[in-house]
């Protein structure tokens, strides 16, 4: 039996985007790094690539609305079973994509969906749920790029490595300018 699909030659590069979902646009030091987040998004919308993210707020939802109202494919995976469980138990927007994928798996269940379904792994600032993230996609063997000088997971890679690391194939480059930073990742493919 076949299948009437008409199959890329080529798939696109799917880019994840993890770190900070906290509101961090309120005083002059958190402003830079909002300003950061919107120019990572204006640089990953530059290419031709796909864009996923966890389907949440604060700078990783101002990278993926910049990146989507430029035009650019990005894929939400939500930590609920639906629509109603993610706006109401998770308090999470639904308007800065155009594909919703709800997994129902909870927070540290969507990490995994997220981190396994990148080719690129991106960190901009980030907590516990980042560092989460990083550790999967340290041991998944992915490739990590992180948007240095953003604080918290993202300029913590060099000291999680080397105090909790282990030899793995992935690795990771770090920049402070978000097109460098692709760029290295994605000539690293």
């Amino acid at each position: 039996m076949q299948c009437g699909c008409k199959m890329q030659s080529s798939m696109k590069i799917r880019i994840g985007v993890m770190g900070s979902a906290a509101d961090t646009s309120v005083d002059q030091r958190h402003a830079w790094v909002w300003e950061r987040a919107l120019a990572l998004g204006t640089a990953i919308s530059a290419r031709e690539v796909v864009l996923l993210t966890g389907a949440t707020t604060g700078l990783v939802y101002a990278v993926g609305k910049t990146a989507h109202d430029a035009g650019l494919f990005h894929i939400d995976i939500s930590p609920a079973q639906d629509e109603r469980e993610h706006r109401e138990r998770y308090a999470l927007p639904v308007d800065a994509c155009d594909v919703l994928i709800y997994t129902g798996f909870g927070l540290k269940g969507r990490n995994v969906v997220l981190v396994r379904s990148c080719d690129v792994v991106l960190f901009i600032a980030g907590a516990m749920g980042s560092l989460n993230e990083f550790t999967i996609a340290h041991d998944e063997g992915k490739l990590i790029g992180c948007l240095t000088k953003t604080g918290g997971v993202a300029d913590q890679a060099d000291y999680l490595l080397k105090t909790f690391g282990k030899h793995k194939t992935g690795r990771v480059f770090q920049d402070e300018d978000p097109d460098r930073l692709l760029d290295s990742c994605i000539a690293a493919l």
